[in-house]
């Protein structure tokens, strides 16, 4: 008599949890305070690029019998100008509004130009190693060693005040954490089987480079970039209020945060709302920073 076994059927195969961008953006949608920061900035952005529709005035307008207005909600106040006029009558709501231009631009300019240099400089030191790496390196630890406000004080100085030097200026001194973090990641992967085999078929450094251990380190890049923009942002304000960042008659927070400062026992308003708009700005981009972190990390995709 034949005895047949049963039939053991063999397991199926479990599938690796999705990591496309259906999962990523899964993963940031179930963040609700990620969802808020990006909501603050898409509203920062248009009114950037759509200021001169937005904004009710002319941000320079100016008219004296109107200065130093209270906002619409405090006495005194008056519908036409919402959060009140400065010590010129000139409105906040317009110079506020106006002042999301030149903060976006230089922020958003400064992040693209340091992160330029820095990737490019942390490809080729992670890649070829050797005295290229010690030389590279040993620039990025001079550069260190100044503090990055006072280097672009210094160097906004000796150049005098414009948004284009002031994006440089940023661009220019904030290039060593892309090039360190690039660097680490192109070092762990540069002895991975398929740079190996890359080589081996006679693919040249340039393509290895550009072709496949660009597009590994695009995560990490992105998270430094966004957190970069705030601290641009920040940067930018600093300098204007100081005197050396943009033209005075280019609206900036920080020129405004600087006029203000006289009038806030009085007049807080002059000086509070660019303040808040420097803060919400900043915290959104934070924030969102922080979310694409996550969802940068493998780790962020399992439930």
């Amino acid at each position: 008599m034949t005895v047949t076994s049963p039939a053991v059927s063999a397991p199926a195969p479990t599938r690796a949890p999705a990591r496309g961008s259906s999962a990523a953006l899964r993963t940031l949608l179930r963040n609700k305070l990620a969802v808020v920061a990006l909501a603050v900035l898409l509203i920062l952005l248009i009114a950037a690029l759509f200021a001169p529709l937005i904004a009710p005035y002319d941000p320079n307008a100016q008219d004296l019998l109107l200065r130093l207005k209270p906002p619409a909600w405090q006495s005194g106040g008056s519908g036409a100008h919402p959060l009140g006029t400065d010590q010129l009558g000139r409105d906040m709501l317009s110079r506020v509004i106006y002042g999301t231009r030149v903060s976006l631009l230089v922020g958003a300019g400064a992040a693209l130009l340091a992160g330029v240099i820095g990737t490019a400089v942390g490809l080729a030191s992670g890649y070829f190693g050797g005295w290229l790496d010690r030389v590279l390196m040993r620039l990025a630890d001079v550069q260190l060693a100044f503090p990055a406000i006072l280097l672009a004080l210094a160097i906004v100085g000796f150049l005098g005040s414009g948004l284009w030097y002031v994006i440089l200026v940023l661009g220019f001194t904030g290039w060593v954490s892309y090039a360190r973090v690039v660097r680490s990641e192109v070092m762990s992967l540069r002895s991975r089987d398929f740079i190996t085999e890359a080589r081996a078929i006679g693919v040249t450094d340039g393509a290895i480079m550009r072709r496949h251990l660009l597009p590994n380190v695009m995560a990490p890049l992105a998270t430094i970039g966004t957190l970069h923009i705030a601290a641009a942002i920040v940067a930018e304000a600093s300098l204007s209020y100081l005197g050396l960042g943009v033209p005075k008659e280019t609206v900036t927070w920080g020129s405004m945060l600087a006029d203000g400062q006289l009038y806030l026992g009085t007049s807080w308003w002059v000086a509070v709302f660019p303040g808040i708009a420097l803060m919400l700005t900043s915290l959104a981009i934070n924030i969102t920073g922080d979310a694409l972190r996550d969802v940068a990390d493998p780790k962020a995709y399992r439930r």
